[in-house]
């Protein structure tokens, strides 16, 4: 749904990819700057939302000039290759769009190749620095989209019901695989003892196949993925953290070979620990408490990754200052997971992002174009008679 509300926010490029005029500077001078697009544009996209994120990329590089180059992740190209055929279907031209496959071949060829001139990602750190530095080199724009370590903040004046409840499902819908997953939860003084009604709604959960009816979250990507997951939940264990619920050993009747892990939950979890610096990617939720809000905005601005983050309370002072004095991206009031709709940016920030234009809304149009000014002058004494035309002017 949030692809084609971009898509839909595409169309409105007559208006979003308006230019700037500023008649009479000077006697018979005007100037004025109009957007042009840059030519072949280029897009890498991650395994985990394979429909939503080349919708991100192509059709806003498409609308304001430009062709694209999509690859998508070799773990599930399909969704992809069905957006070209439908674009093909709606009337783009051949060769507007177009897709390679590949890996780091691939990957290479979109940082290198001389004619493509922007490149978006979406994916890992390791991948996101590597293409960043690379296709700068190579005099390439590039906005990266990275990892995260998105930070509820819990305040004892929440909603408990309605905080409970958002809690649990962004930090295990989609089983934590995605970059606005809300896996660190920040209780702050009484709230702490809320944490045992938020793990007895962690384990009525429903793990099972995303295609069977009823599941609430399905299996990791891959073997490697899951056994990740695993190892980062046992170094959590094995420096102090409390395992309160332990999803790794979950069994899902008719996928026994799955690649599934029930919702997990560490307490008393410290910053030095492992499971708190790197980004699980996984239905992993790790909670540590404090006791002010002071301490809690000191932890997030401590950690690297400024993608997401979200406050509950039903304070409007106490909102007001968290959304202030944060250094994240992307914040949410009651919000958990405050993915921006498409009129605006997706604004992660810091450790999360690379680059210096954001992904869709205006950022996204000023990514995929370059200002062109122009000053002109045109004397008065200049000026020819002709005959009068009484035809209204029409686009063609």
């Amino acid at each position: 749904m949030r692809g084609l509300q971009v898509v839909e926010h595409a169309c409105s490029i007559t208006s979003l990819q308006l230019g700037e005029t500023l008649p009479s500077v000077t006697k018979d001078m005007d100037i004025y700057s109009f957007r042009v697009p840059l030519g072949v544009t280029a897009g890498i996209t991650p395994f985990n939302f394979p429909a939503m994120i080349p919708l991100w990329m192509f059709p806003l590089a498409c609308v304001c000039g430009n062709t694209s180059v999509i690859k998508p992740s070799e773990r599930d190209p399909g969704a992809t290759m069905k957006l070209v055929e439908l674009a093909i279907e709606a009337g783009f031209p051949p060769g507007v769009v177009n897709v390679i496959h590949g890996q780091h071949d691939a990957v290479n060829f979109i940082c290198d190749a001389p004619a493509i001139k922007a490149i978006s990602f979406v994916g890992s750190d390791v991948a996101g620095k590597y293409i960043y530095e690379r296709g700068s080199k190579n005099g390439k724009r590039v906005q990266s989209n990275m990892g995260a370590k998105n930070h509820g903040v819990i305040m004892p004046d929440a909603n408990k019901e309605n905080s409970l409840n958002q809690l649990v499902g962004a930090a295990f819908g989609a089983a934590g695989q995605r970059c606005m997953a809300l896996s660190t939860a920040v209780f702050v003084g009484d709230s702490k003892d809320w944490i045992p009604d938020l793990v007895g709604r962690a384990q009525k959960l429903k793990v099972s196949a995303g295609t069977e009816p009823g599941a609430d979250l399905g299996p990791l990507i891959s073997p490697a993925a899951k056994q990740r997951v695993c190892d980062l939940v046992q170094s959590g264990v094995d420096e102090g953290a409390n395992l309160v619920l332990d999803g790794r050993g979950v069994k899902v009747p008719g996928y026994e070979k799955g690649n599934f892990v029930g919702p997990t939950i560490l307490t008393d979890v410290q910053p030095h620990m492992k499971c708190y610096t790197e980004e699980i990617f996984g239905p992993v939720l790790v909670i540590l408490t404090v006791d002010t809000l002071d301490e809690a905005i000191q932890v997030i601005n401590s950690n690297p990754y400024g993608n997401g983050t979200a406050i509950f309370t039903t304070n409007g002072a106490t909102a007001r200052r968290f959304t202030n004095e944060i250094d994240v991206g992307q914040v949410g009031v009651n919000v958990p997971i405050p993915v921006p709709l498409p009129m605006f940016s997706f604004t992660g920030s810091r450790g999360s992002f690379l680059g210096d234009a954001n992904f869709y809304g205006k950022a996204g149009v000023n990514f995929y174009t370059q200002l062109k000014t122009v000053t002109s002058q045109w004397r008065a004494e200049d000026v020819s008679h002709q005959k009068a035309a009484t035809a209204m002017p029409v686009m063609k």
